[in-house]
């Protein structure tokens, strides 16, 4: 991996000991008269990527607590996609679902369009594939539009950097911008935060975090058939894709991984891992089916990252803590409802050795980070996690990085790095090639640990 030098930018520079998001309360009470309630009689959305999380955002937009909401544009590269959307989010919300047909955008230049539809203050919803992330803040920023993107924000170093120099633009503006890291704005995780920082389990030594199930999503892709484009067809399989979404491992261990650094209240400054290729059969997609990742923070404490997309094994979607005095369920089973409690020593699992445990099921996540920022852009409050979710992104892209390479990686190093995964994202059309082809047999390179070392993959003689 390539050394920083003194001209490149630092850890130190750069990361903040992350806090505490703020308690819950009822936000539909937080409104205030003469914010931006008073100035329109709702809250205008556009979505650009109208896939199941983002039909779910938008929704999510829409049965918010904290203000009124409607849903103005669309935008996507599919439009059967689009389509079916379109449909979901009218028979669920068909008063504020306002989306005639001339405020539905096709191409790769339809983020512009429906972003135009809005109006200062307005909120868009970025839910493309991660590689388009940085693309599309730039222009909600030129627009002053507050913004909810999905995780994760980006997936190598010099997007984590543009992310960073957009974000100063952001905040300069004072734009309200929500990541759907949706688990920091769980109440019972929470509440955990707060008695790790009172001292109930000690000093936090070790950190353990599996998604562990057969596979998933898009991450497992044949040949394409032929009936699109290879650029199309890529981006209908993005989980497949290094340079669209980081592949698996950005797309779905982030959420463990996250949660992981909340709770320790700090980000890890290195990574070493251990990945492979399984049964692979006629897939062609750039991912290993086994991740296994060791990160350690500047104490030297480690968090063990555990990824696995195999039929037939033990499955597990789970996070730990263990402290000096007692240990942890983060969560346990997923995102919703998460288990937590806190156990005597290290028995996590023996029922007699609870100390304490969440005594409710909590409100869902997804539903209260959009009250958060709906409540945010009604009060004029302060909300941006752009910071948080770079890092967390970078974080993430680190683990993967030393997984593919077969080095220990550093996040200056990961920071720093030179390689994007993708190159000439702003003039993608329609009709262009994939800026990440395919073999003549319509294979791609895979990674290969201790063989490329200096980037993630490299197109070889076939």
């Amino acid at each position: 991996m390539i050394q920083p030098n003194n001209s490149q930018i630092s850890r130190r520079d750069l990361m903040k000991t992350t806090g505490q998001v703020a308690a819950a309360a009822t936000l539909s009470s937080l409104i205030v008269p003469g914010a931006y309630a008073a100035q329109k009689s709702a809250v205008q959305v556009a979505l650009v990527g109208c896939g199941g999380r983002g039909t779910g955002a938008a929704d999510q937009a829409l049965q918010n607590a904290s203000g009124p909401t409607r849903l103005v544009a669309m935008a996507d590269v599919f439009e059967g996609k689009m389509d079916t959307s379109y449909k979901t989010l009218k028979g669920r919300n068909e008063e504020i679902v306002d989306v005639p047909e001339d405020r539905k955008f096709i191409g790769f230049d339809a983020y512009k369009h429906a972003m135009d539809a809005l109006n200062p203050g307005d909120v868009v919803i970025l839910t493309t594939p991660p590689a388009f992330r940085w693309v599309q803040f730039t222009y909600a920023i030129e627009k002053g539009l507050n913004v909810f993107m999905e995780k994760p924000v980006c997936t190598d170093g010099p997007a984590a950097r543009r992310m960073l120099e957009l974000n100063e633009k952001a905040k300069a503006k004072n734009l309200k911008v929500g990541v759907g890291l949706m688990c920091r704005h769980s109440l019972a995780r929470g509440e955990l935060f707060d008695r790790i920082q009172n001292g109930e389990l000690g000093d936090i030594n070790l950190l353990r975090a599996y998604r562990c199930a057969g596979p998933t999503a898009s991450a497992f892709s044949n040949k394409n058939p032929g009936e699109m484009s290879d650029l199309m067809y890529q981006i209908s399989r993005f989980h497949s894709f290094l340079w669209l979404s980081g592949g698996g491992f950005s797309d779905f261990l982030i959420h463990n991984i996250d949660e992981c650094c909340w709770m320790k209240n700090d980000f890890p400054i290195e990574a070493k891992g251990f990945g492979g290729r399984h049964y692979r059969g006629d897939y062609i997609d750039q991912n290993f089916d086994s991740y296994s990742t060791e990160y350690t923070f500047a104490d030297g404490s480690k968090m063990i990252m555990e990824g696995r997309t195999m039929s037939g094994c033990h499955n597990e979607f789970a996070t730990y803590v263990h402290g000096s005095k007692n240990s942890a369920v983060c969560s346990a089973s997923g995102h919703l409802n998460p288990k937590t409690a806190i156990y005597k020593g290290q028995k996590i699992g023996d029922r007699d050795s609870i100390v304490w445990k969440y005594p409710d099921r909590e409100p869902n996540p997804y539903q209260v980070e959009w009250d958060r920022l709906i409540a945010a852009i009604m009060n004029d409050t302060p909300h941006n996690e752009v910071e948080r979710g770079v890092k967390s992104s970078l974080v993430t892209a680190m683990g993967r990085m030393a997984c593919h390479t077969g080095k220990v990686v550093t996040y200056d190093q990961a920071l720093n790095h030179e390689f994007p995964l993708a190159e000439g994202l702003t003039e993608l059309t329609l009709e262009s090639e994939s800026p990440v082809p395919a073999y003549a047999d319509g294979t791609y390179p895979v990674p290969e640990p201790g063989i490329v070392t200096d980037r993630e993959y490299k197109y070889r003689e076939v």
